[in-house]
């Protein structure tokens, strides 16, 4: 039976089935501004490339408007969530799924026990992840891995308050009754959590008539590959405004890779080396939009989010625009007194129409 979050009746008493992306909790999301964001999108288009998509929020919310979706994102943990949501039409996790996820592996290794007990989880917590990522393997679907990695990755981020791993407070934190009380889920276990996700996660699976596809590529790179876009979505870290997500969110990025050849540095235990994107260091960000404009010149639109507080700032990105397409900006002042930088009140997001 439908909930009401999934069902609504018409007018003649039809049942339509609509869909929902769970909440997500990630520095940068669209999740408040998609709708904003669509509305000001062009209409004469189908197909659609969010080609730096997090957590595909923005890549969900036009996939439920009937477009063809490509996702992409150079991180894994990102990725899954595009498999798992995006190019996935029908393939959830049912009760065996879930119970081989929860069965004891003998073959396990221990990197998340060895690494990060007692920095970010106790050490029951961190045996947990490396049986339950082992058993990851041994489902029979690529779907279904993908959901079972982007489900339990939402968990930990539920679990270690600030939802991020560019801190050492997750234990204290866990530890304090005052911070328990505002969120309950920093002391709930992770097999709990994602038990608890998992209905959540296998309604938002859903098929939108289209064969979309999920990539993990660098964007620059893979734009030329891809045939037949009309409209692209831009949504770069925001120099100035948190862009090293690897920093932010390396744990997931390891539990997902689940690193064989990396070392772990710095008191949180980031992999090292990282990835290289190309818009996290102020000397490469210039260079990266450049190659990122001039390989896109073919696809008839772009939309590109930014934000005030980045770099370079707003009239030096017209310019760089304008060396390719026409553009038109619309802003939306963000009323979040509690924000990051990029988005405490008074900031202002930005969007870039760009068109021939």
């Amino acid at each position: 039976m439908l909930s009401s979050q999934q069902a609504q009746i018409t007018l003649f008493g039809d049942l339509v089935k609509t869909y929902k992306l769970p909440k997500t909790q990630y520095l940068g999301s669209k999740e408040r501004l998609v709708k904003w964001i669509f509305d000001n999108s062009p209409k004469d288009f189908e197909n659609f490339f969010d080609a730096f998509s997090g957590t595909s929020v923005v890549a969900y919310y036009f996939k439920d408007k009937g477009k063809k979706i490509i996702v992409n994102d150079f991180l894994k943990f990102n990725f899954h969530i595009g498999k798992a949501l995006i190019e996935n039409k029908n393939i959830t996790l049912n009760d065996d799924d879930i119970e081989l996820l929860l069965s004891e592996n003998k073959n396990a290794d221990s990197l998340i026990e060895d690494v990060f007990t007692n920095i970010f989880f106790e050490r029951d917590q961190s045996h947990f992840l490396d049986n339950f990522r082992a058993n990851v393997n041994l489902l029979d679907n690529e779907y279904k891995k993908s959901l079972a990695i982007t489900i339990m990755n939402r968990a930990l981020t539920r679990k270690v308050l600030l939802g991020h791993f560019a801190h050492l407070s997750a234990l204290r934190y866990s530890k304090d009754p005052m911070r328990i009380k505002r969120n309950p889920a920093i002391v709930r276990p992770l097999k709990d959590l994602f038990l608890e996700l998992v209905p959540e996660y296998n309604n938002a699976v859903f098929d939108n008539g289209k064969d979309n596809e999920a990539y993990c590529e660098d964007a620059i790179s893979l734009i030329p590959k891809l045939q037949n876009i009309e409209l692209v979505y831009f949504d770069p870290p925001y120099y100035g405004c948190h862009p090293d997500y690897q920093a932010f969110y390396h744990f997931l990025e390891t539990f997902t890779e689940y690193w064989k050849d990396k070392e772990f540095i710095n008191g949180t235990k980031q992999y090292f080396p990282k990835k290289e994107s190309g818009f996290v260091r102020k000397e490469d960000i210039i260079d990266s939009f450049k190659k990122l404009f001039f390989r896109s010149e073919h696809i008839r639109y772009w939309l590109v989010s930014y934000n005030s507080e980045s770099y370079p700032e707003k009239e030096m990105m017209i310019d760089l625009i304008s060396q390719h397409k026409k553009v038109k900006v619309f802003d939306r002042e963000y009323q979040n007194p509690y924000g990051g930088k990029g988005s405490k009140k008074g900031t202002k997001e930005y969007l870039f129409y760009c068109y021939e």
